[in-house]
């Protein structure tokens, strides 16, 4: 869902930082966006690539100094520090019940901070 979603967001035009658990999560969401799909392709770097300031999609586990401040998707259990300067957050939220229940800690924690929040539940169109 992460790399759709980065697809859809670059394909629109704007910028994605992808915040990752650490290094290796970052790898393996780097070589999803290699073949998330078959006829395109979703161009990222890690922010300390050369190419970083022109790339659309940012990958990213350390959250140092975010190159924009468009879109990011936090794919970490907790809340990314720096998430007030980005003008979208995504959280996505597996059906596993761990998972669901670190989200809905984000989920107040962002609600109790006042940001107005649109929750898409994407596990009935799956199906």
């Amino acid at each position: 869902m992460a790399c759709a979603l980065s697809a859809k967001a670059c394909a629109r035009g704007m910028r994605v930082l992808a915040y990752c658990a650490d290094a290796e999560a970052g790898l393996k969401f780097s070589r999803l966006l290699w073949t998330a799909q078959a006829v395109s392709f979703v161009p990222h770097c890690t922010p300390d690539d050369p190419l970083a300031a022109m790339t659309p999609v940012i990958v990213d586990h350390e959250g140092a100094e975010p190159l924009h401040d468009e879109v990011l998707i936090n794919l970490r259990p907790e809340w990314p520090p720096f998430f007030s300067r980005f003008q979208r957050l995504i959280e996505i939220v597996s059906l596993d019940e761990v998972d669901r229940s670190q989200a809905r800690a984000r989920f107040k924690f962002y609600r109790d901070r006042g940001y107005a929040i649109q929750n898409h539940d994407l596990s009935k169109s799956a199906q």
